[in-house]
């Protein structure tokens, strides 16, 4: 299966009836972390909750379908940072949108950073240089 550059998050949810319409539900997470905010729209792709023979023969037992972050705890990162969190930190995304804080940026600052610690949803990166 191809996946696209666009891609903002992924997640497993039911799908629920609720009067004369069906829900797909957004876990609160991603909204937290910044990969989705509330009011806009975007574009949905189902995948099967079926696991077919062929895809089970090429991915290894043990391990999530769920992507892997595009990046890795002490990995050098040259970033812009585009928005500011909630509690003031700067945001940068990389490949698939991906979210980076780094406390102490702010928007429009273009920054060297390590990242110092990896999540599913989002990794904090430290400034080692500014203005590169």
């Amino acid at each position: 299966m191809e996946i696209s550059d666009k891609l903002l998050c992924l997640f497993n949810t039911d799908v629920r009836a609720e009067d004369d319409r069906y829900v797909v539900e957004v876990p609160k997470r991603e909204v937290e972390a910044g990969t989705v905010e509330p009011g806009e729209t975007y574009r949905v792709a189902l995948i099967s909750r079926e696991v077919t023979e062929e895809e089970e023969a090429t991915e290894p037992s043990g391990t999530s379908s769920e992507p892997q972050p595009p990046v890795e705890v002490g990995e050098l990162r040259y970033v812009e940072i585009e928005d500011i969190g909630k509690q003031g930190d700067g945001i940068a995304r990389v490949e698939r949108g991906y979210v980076i804080i780094v406390p102490g940026a702010q928007v429009g600052d273009r920054v060297k950073i390590e990242v110092t610690e990896v999540k599913s949803n989002f990794a904090v990166g430290e400034v080692i240089e500014e203005d590169f």
